[in-house]
């Protein structure tokens, strides 16, 4: 695939249509009347296995040829790509096999296995799975399934922009949890010409880097927000973002908690704190709106161990 284009989402989202929810649009009064906009919440975290990511998945599993596809594919992941590969794999009838890393949520982890797929453990980090994803694709000639930083990974990703734009026709900006960059960077191809604003955590920053370097950077993540844990961000994501014009936000971690609870309590979205990266930044000032403009903001996913949750929401 050559430069991304929104025929390139277009095409994405008839590669993979039928096989995935439409996710919902929720007005939120009080976030309105905290911004002074008319304030949207895109509750990705109720597609298939809590997140957005199928999209992105079954758009690249779609681009293989079948002796790729007979070779079964591999992955690696913090947590909701594994799910979504190891969902979308088995979906196809495809191996898969996930590099993940001691010390990732147990609960995806088990989520991962369950959807049918293997998943290794042996490196000790985010960093260092990396490493180990390139020994295992040379010792088993996998295709990879990318994360975030592939062309048809963004085209799918993209169709969150497609949709939130049918239902929020006058959106004017769009507030995006950002880890590795496929997300936020699909949904600016998707609707170009309207503001993308890519919120990431201070302690896990790695768009924000890059961006600033016009290069991928490494980072060490260490925010609570594990599903944007991403040791660097794409390099198509980067790329795409600088040419578009995306802004980069940072938050908090007492903000992300705060966002989390906001969407627990009054929008009544059980989402992981990644997801509320983008209402955190709403709820923080960090994002300037107009009076009465559409704003449109993705809850990411909902994949979140019960003991971080009680723990931020206690």
């Amino acid at each position: 695939m050559a430069e991304l284009s929104r025929d390139d989402v277009l095409a994405a989202r008839e590669a993979i249509a039928g096989r995935l929810h439409r996710t919902p649009v929720f007005s939120s009064a009080t976030l309105g009347e905290r911004t002074g906009a008319s304030v949207h919440l895109k509750a990705e975290l109720f597609q298939r296995t809590g997140s957005f990511k199928p999209r992105g998945v079954l758009t690249k599993l779609a681009s293989l040829v079948p002796e790729e596809k007979r070779r079964g594919v591999i992955g690696i992941s913090a947590g909701n790509h594994a799910q979504a590969l190891a969902y979308c794999a088995a979906l196809e009838g495809i191996d898969a096999l996930i590099v993940m890393w001691q010390g990732a949520s147990p609960q995806k982890i088990e989520a991962t296995r369950a959807y049918g797929a293997e998943v290794d453990l042996e490196a000790d980090g985010p960093a260092h799975a990396f490493d180990r994803l390139a020994e295992l694709m040379e010792e088993t000639g996998r295709p990879l399934v990318h994360p975030f930083d592939d062309p048809f990974t963004i085209a799918g990703q993209g169709t969150v922009g497609l949709e939130l734009l049918e239902d929020v026709p006058d959106t004017g900006i769009v507030v995006v949890p950002v880890g590795g960059g496929g997300l936020v960077s699909g949904i600016a191809v998707a609707v170009e010409g309207r503001r993308v604003v890519a919120v990431e955590p201070e302690l896990s920053d790695a768009l924000h880097q890059g961006l600033e370097a016009g290069r991928p950077v490494p980072v060490e993540p260490r925010s609570l927000a594990d599903g944007l844990s991403a040791p660097f961000a794409g390099e198509h994501a980067i790329r795409i973002c600088k040419e578009r014009g995306v802004e980069s936000v940072l938050v908090s971690e007492h903000e992300l908690a705060d966002g989390m609870r906001f969407l627990y309590g009054r929008a009544k979205l059980a989402c992981e704190p990644a997801a509320a990266a983008g209402v955190a930044a709403l709820l923080a000032g960090k994002v300037a709106v107009e009076p009465r403009e559409s704003v449109v903001v993705v809850v990411s996913g909902g994949n979140v161990a019960p003991e971080i949750a009680s723990a931020i929401l206690g």
